[in-house]
């Protein structure tokens, strides 16, 4: 379903932040992307999603290069960035805005989104006649706008939804809620991106796990669910054993 072959990408002609670059997942499921600073991890997000151009190489979903950017493409992806503010308007009119662009997307899950984040009555909010929440995003707090965006995120359906560093800004409690959410809203056909370095927050979601350095995929396996993995500790002696030269 996603292919990258053969990247790579630079902020400037000096430097290259990915230099041929190889990964593929074909199956659905929660991969979680997790490598040091600096090893491209966002980079790599946006050249999937297009809104970055590879110097060199070859990135598709189904087929279609992201970065012609074309309807039938884009309709089928979508993006949480790690920083992202939301426009001063009332939620049901963004959902009206927004939701032409995603032909899957269900109202429905959105407002049961919103309830798993304890969102349907923030600041005293009433419901439209569709049920969904009055809420004026402008006056919203950064956590709060953070769980209304990964409730619309959830809510697209698309084929591929990537998240940078989603559980940033959450509390304890609302790191529990998107655990669930992420539960709850994913497709079965769909295949979820998560960067973090919070894998505390995600552990018990991956059905996968990628590790990457510079220009290397370091690790690139399925999660055994039967057999319980620490991320972190795994993370660690991944990154020991290759800069030892294991």
């Amino acid at each position: 379903m996603l292919k990258i072959q053969n990247v790579t990408y630079g902020y400037n002609a000096m430097h290259n932040v990915l230099e041929n670059f190889s990964l593929s997942y074909e199956e659905p499921g929660i991969y979680g992307l997790l490598g040091k600073n600096g090893t491209g991890k966002s980079t790599l997000l946006y050249l999937i999603m297009g809104l970055l151009r590879p110097k060199q190489g070859h990135i598709t979903v189904d087929g279609n290069e992201t970065q012609l950017r074309l309807p039938e493409t884009m309709r089928e992806m979508f993006i949480v960035p790690e920083e992202y503010d939301l426009p001063r308007i009332m939620l049901p009119d963004y959902v009206n805005i927004i939701k032409p662009f995603y032909p899957n997307f269900d109202e429905q899950i959105l407002i049961q989104l919103l309830k798993t984040f304890d969102m349907l009555n923030v600041n005293g909010a009433t419901a439209d006649k569709n049920g969904i929440p009055k809420i004026n995003l402008g006056a919203l707090s950064m956590g709060q706008k953070k769980k209304i965006y990964l409730c619309f995120a959830l809510a697209a359906r698309t084929k591929l939804l990537i998240m940078d560093e989603p559980t940033n800004g959450l509390d304890i409690l609302s790191k529990s809620q998107f655990r669930k959410a992420v539960a709850f809203g994913m497709r079965e056909d769909q295949i979820i991106i998560i960067s973090t370095h919070q894998v505390k927050d995600i552990e018990t979601l991956l059905d996968h796990i990628t590790i990457i350095e510079p220009n290397t995929v370091l690790l690139n396996e399925k999660i055994n669910i039967e057999e319980p993995v620490n991320i972190e500790e795994l993370f660690i002696q991944t990154i020991n054993k290759q800069e030892i030269g294991g």
